[in-house]
Formats: C-alpha cells, sequence, structure tokens
C-alpha cells in the first residue's frame, strides 16, 4: 500500500509538474489512493493464501517470550 501511493505521488507529481497543472496533479494522486484502497482494503482470497497460526491464550504461557541479552561492557576510564 505505501508503495503504491509512494509511486502514484511521485507520477502525480512529474505530471502536475510537466503539464503545470496543480489540479492535474491533485486528481492523479486522487485517482491514485481510490485505486489503492481498492487493491488494498477489501478481504482479497489472495491475501489468505498463507495464513499466520496464532498461539492459544494458554499456549502463550507455555512458551515465554525469549528475554534480551543485555551487555555489560562497560567503556575503559580514562
Amino acid at each position: 500500500m505505501q508503495i503504491m501511493l509512494l509511486g502514484f505521488a511521485l507520477i502525480a507529481f512529474a505530471m502536475g509538474y510537466i503539464s503545470g497543472s496543480f489540479q492535474t496533479m491533485v486528481l492523479i494522486y486522487a485517482g491514485g489512493v481510490v485505486l489503492t484502497t481498492l487493491l488494498t482494503v477489501p478481504n482479497w482470497p489472495l491475501f489468505n493464501r498463507h495464513p499466520l497460526k496464532w498461539l492459544e491464550s494458554g499456549e502463550s504461557e507455555k512458551h515465554p517470550k525469549p528475554q534480551q541479552a543485555v551487555s555489560s561492557k562497560k567503556k575503559p576510564a580514562k
């Protein structure tokens, strides 16, 4: 979604700059936002091909989150 919006923003800016029209730039970007919304917001079957398996609430207690190692190296005193 972010890549599509950035692409449409760049295209809209370039076309608006070339034509010298702010209205053209806004219309192209608005069309890009609508197209991006239509492609990314609905729950398309394409997005559900590889669903994530979440742990059940009881399973998450059996598998605690690993603790990050904290480095205790100190800078030498001068």
